[in-house]
Protein backbone atom coordinates (compact mmCIF):
# COMPACT_ATOMS: atom_id res chain seq x y z
CA UNK A 1 0.00 0.00 0.00
CA UNK A 2 2.62 2.31 0.71
CA UNK A 3 4.04 1.65 -2.39
CA UNK A 4 0.97 2.23 -4.55
CA UNK A 5 0.44 6.17 -2.48
CA UNK A 6 4.19 6.91 -3.23
CA UNK A 7 3.61 6.04 -6.78
CA UNK A 8 0.81 7.77 -7.25
CA UNK A 9 1.95 10.86 -5.59
CA UNK A 10 4.46 11.10 -7.97
CA UNK A 11 1.94 11.12 -10.81
CA UNK A 12 0.61 13.79 -9.03
CA UNK A 13 3.37 15.44 -8.84
CA UNK A 14 4.40 15.15 -12.44
CA UNK A 15 1.01 15.58 -13.83
CA UNK A 16 1.05 18.97 -12.84
CA UNK A 17 3.83 20.51 -15.36
CA UNK A 18 2.86 18.04 -17.90
CA UNK A 19 -0.16 19.51 -18.21
CA UNK A 20 0.45 23.01 -17.39
CA UNK A 21 3.40 23.40 -19.42
CA UNK A 22 4.65 20.88 -21.55
CA UNK A 23 1.36 20.24 -23.29
CA UNK A 24 0.51 23.84 -23.57
CA UNK A 25 4.07 24.77 -25.50
CA UNK A 26 3.20 21.85 -27.59
CA UNK A 27 -0.07 22.45 -28.77
CA UNK A 28 1.02 26.65 -28.77
CA UNK A 29 3.69 25.48 -31.52
CA UNK A 30 1.12 23.46 -33.16
CA UNK A 31 -1.14 26.34 -33.30
CA UNK A 32 1.27 28.96 -34.71
CA UNK A 33 2.22 26.24 -37.70
CA UNK A 34 -1.89 26.04 -38.44
CA UNK A 35 -3.58 28.31 -40.99
CA UNK A 36 -6.89 28.19 -38.14
CA UNK A 37 -6.86 31.05 -35.76
CA UNK A 38 -9.36 29.33 -33.28
CA UNK A 39 -6.17 27.95 -32.11
CA UNK A 40 -4.16 30.66 -31.76
CA UNK A 41 -7.42 31.97 -29.19
CA UNK A 42 -7.25 29.11 -27.42
CA UNK A 43 -3.64 29.31 -26.41
CA UNK A 44 -2.51 32.66 -25.80
CA UNK A 45 -5.90 33.12 -23.90
CA UNK A 46 -4.56 30.26 -21.50
CA UNK A 47 -1.06 31.79 -21.16
CA UNK A 48 -2.47 35.22 -20.36
CA UNK A 49 -4.63 33.12 -17.77
CA UNK A 50 -1.68 31.39 -17.09
CA UNK A 51 0.60 33.76 -16.05
CA UNK A 52 -2.18 35.34 -14.19
CA UNK A 53 -2.82 32.26 -12.22
CA UNK A 54 1.26 32.42 -11.18
CA UNK A 55 1.34 35.66 -10.26
CA UNK A 56 -2.08 35.07 -8.12
CA UNK A 57 -0.35 32.71 -6.65
CA UNK A 58 2.92 34.20 -5.52
CA UNK A 59 1.39 36.71 -3.89
CA UNK A 60 -1.30 34.84 -2.23
CA UNK A 61 1.09 31.92 -0.96
CA UNK A 62 1.03 32.12 2.45
CA UNK A 63 -2.56 31.99 2.16
CA UNK A 64 -2.66 28.63 -0.17
CA UNK A 65 -0.32 27.31 1.98
CA UNK A 66 -3.11 26.52 4.27
CA UNK A 67 -5.37 25.32 1.09
CA UNK A 68 -4.49 21.68 1.66
CA UNK A 69 -6.01 20.70 -1.99
CA UNK A 70 -4.56 23.87 -3.76
CA UNK A 71 -2.51 21.84 -5.62
CA UNK A 72 -5.36 20.05 -6.84
CA UNK A 73 -7.79 22.29 -7.54
CA UNK A 74 -5.21 24.15 -9.39
CA UNK A 75 -4.52 20.44 -11.80
CA UNK A 76 -8.07 20.40 -12.39
CA UNK A 77 -8.77 24.03 -13.18
CA UNK A 78 -5.48 23.90 -15.38
CA UNK A 79 -6.96 20.72 -16.99
CA UNK A 80 -10.17 22.36 -17.96
CA UNK A 81 -8.35 25.51 -19.41
CA UNK A 82 -6.20 22.79 -21.49
CA UNK A 83 -8.09 20.12 -22.72
CA UNK A 84 -9.48 20.46 -26.19
CA UNK A 85 -12.57 19.35 -25.43
CA UNK A 86 -13.39 22.63 -22.99
CA UNK A 87 -11.39 24.98 -24.54
CA UNK A 88 -12.16 26.88 -20.84
CA UNK A 89 -9.27 29.29 -21.55
CA UNK A 90 -10.56 30.90 -24.33
CA UNK A 91 -14.04 30.15 -22.57
CA UNK A 92 -12.84 32.66 -20.04
CA UNK A 93 -11.12 35.19 -21.92
CA UNK A 94 -14.37 35.51 -24.20
CA UNK A 95 -16.71 35.75 -21.44
CA UNK A 96 -14.61 37.93 -18.62
CA UNK A 97 -10.97 38.95 -19.59
CA UNK A 98 -11.91 40.47 -23.19
CA UNK A 99 -14.15 42.91 -22.17
CA UNK A 100 -12.30 44.43 -19.36
CA UNK A 101 -9.20 44.49 -22.16
CA UNK A 102 -11.21 46.37 -24.72
CA UNK A 103 -12.67 49.19 -21.88
CA UNK A 104 -8.97 49.94 -20.74
CA UNK A 105 -7.22 49.99 -24.07
CA UNK A 106 -9.46 51.15 -26.13
CA UNK A 107 -8.67 48.37 -28.84
CA UNK A 108 -11.59 47.55 -31.34
CA UNK A 109 -13.04 44.24 -32.74
CA UNK A 110 -10.74 43.26 -35.31
CA UNK A 111 -12.43 40.54 -37.96
CA UNK A 112 -9.49 39.64 -40.24
CA UNK A 113 -12.68 38.05 -42.93
CA UNK A 114 -13.66 41.92 -44.01
CA UNK A 115 -12.53 43.16 -47.40
CA UNK A 116 -9.85 45.63 -45.76
CA UNK A 117 -8.57 43.72 -43.20
CA UNK A 118 -4.86 42.98 -43.56
CA UNK A 119 -5.22 39.51 -43.88
CA UNK A 120 -7.80 39.83 -46.76
CA UNK A 121 -9.90 37.15 -44.79
CA UNK A 122 -7.40 34.41 -46.49
CA UNK A 123 -6.21 33.02 -43.28
CA UNK A 124 -3.67 34.73 -40.68
CA UNK A 125 -0.23 36.16 -41.36
CA UNK A 126 3.01 35.18 -40.22
CA UNK A 127 4.69 37.87 -39.16
CA UNK A 128 8.06 36.36 -38.36
CA UNK A 129 10.15 33.74 -40.24
CA UNK A 130 12.83 31.18 -38.24
CA UNK A 131 15.57 30.97 -39.82
CA UNK A 132 18.03 27.96 -39.67
CA UNK A 133 21.68 27.60 -40.88
CA UNK A 134 22.94 24.75 -42.69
Amino acid sequence: MSRLLSFLTQVHTISGPVLMLLYPLYASVMAIESPNREDDKQWLAYWILYSFLTLAEMLLQPLLEWITIWYSLKLVLSAWLVLPQFKGAAFIYERFVREHIRKFTGIKDYHPSQPGSPSGGKGKKKFFHFETSN
